[in-house]
């Protein structure tokens, strides 16, 4: 089940570094657009994370249900706004940078939410 763990969150951390990849390779850009690298991270993050969730409660490890929660609502927001404009040609700056913002959320929630107390 460790195995299973692990494998899932180095899938869950690349389903990250594609979607914030995605954003960041086109930060001078004129025009911004949602590309594939961004579709792709995004619903492997989600969906690893889901897996990963899945995992823990089936073993022994204390889940934080706040933290999943959190982390729950900002992938859910992000893949759908991801995936509601896959289509368009570009999106508007202040939808790029707030996608943007709300990876970079996601992610730091991740590793500065912690339930150990040293």
């Amino acid at each position: 089940m460790e195995t299973l763990r692990l494998v899932l969150l180095f899938v869950h951390i690349l389903g990250f570094a594609a979607l914030i990849g995605g954003l960041l390779v086109q930060v001078g850009a004129a025009e911004k657009a949602v590309n594939p690298a961004m579709r792709d991270g995004a619903g492997t993050a989600f969906l690893a994370g889901l897996a990963l969730v899945g995992v823990l409660e089936a073993g022994d490890a204390e889940v934080d249900h706040a933290k999943v929660g959190v982390k729950l609502v900002v992938g859910l927001v992000v893949l759908g706004l991801v995936m509601a404009n896959l289509r368009k040609p570009r999106i508007p700056d202040g939808l790029f940078y707030g996608l943007l913002a709300l990876s970079v959320l996601n992610v730091a929630v991740a590793v500065f939410w912690s339930t150990a107390h040293v």
